[in-house]
């Protein structure tokens, strides 16, 4: 996964749902499995029918991007790129952030020394697969065992980011403050 402009994209490797050392004949298959699944013609006409096509399209695009290797070699390039993560001012973890109760999930925000804040909400983090519950004012955040990840985020009025570090199997549990 990759936040750019406070938005998680999953890669394309993620889209086929292979890991990114997958031969070729790894990425045909997975290739072929997807795209029968999310084919307009093999679903039956539902309101979930212009997600599914969209869906659709985002696993050909990713087969186009890795079926050729000089695209999957750009494609690697640019994603260790997007990974190094740029310069930030400092490395943070789940522990150091806010949590606000927000309408429909949580945001998790944390100060910066401009006086705003470098912020995530809870949606953004279940695509990662961070699990949510609340128990009254008290919130749990896990991790699986199999997750680590970072993730930049931008400060709200600055240039400055920091970088989210998402450890596998993590529980946080937090009281949550009022907007």
């Amino acid at each position: 996964m990759i936040l750019s402009n406070n938005l998680i994209q999953k890669t394309q490797y993620e889209i086929i749902g292979i890991k990114e050392d997958a031969s070729h004949e790894e990425i045909r298959k997975a290739y072929r499995s997807s795209i029968l699944n999310y084919h307009p013609d093999k679903l039956q006409t539902t309101s979930e029918t212009p997600k599914t096509e969209n869906k659709f399209l985002e696993v050909q695009r990713a087969w186009e991007i890795l079926a050729d290797p000089r695209s999957r070699a750009l494609y690697d390039n640019e994603l260790r790129t997007l990974r190094q993560d740029t310069v930030t001012a400092e490395d943070v973890q789940l522990e150091d952030l806010s949590v606000e109760d927000g309408d429909s999930c949580f945001e998790l925000y944390y100060h910066c020394r401009c006086g705003d804040y470098f912020s995530v909400d809870s949606s953004e983090l279940a695509e990662v697969g961070c699990l949510f519950s609340r128990n009254g004012s008290k919130i749990s955040i896990q991790t699986p065992e199999s997750l680590a990840a970072s993730v930049i985020l931008p400060c709200g009025s600055c240039s400055l980011k920091v970088r989210l570090l998402v450890d596998g199997n993590t529980t946080l549990e937090t009281e949550l403050t009022n907007s």
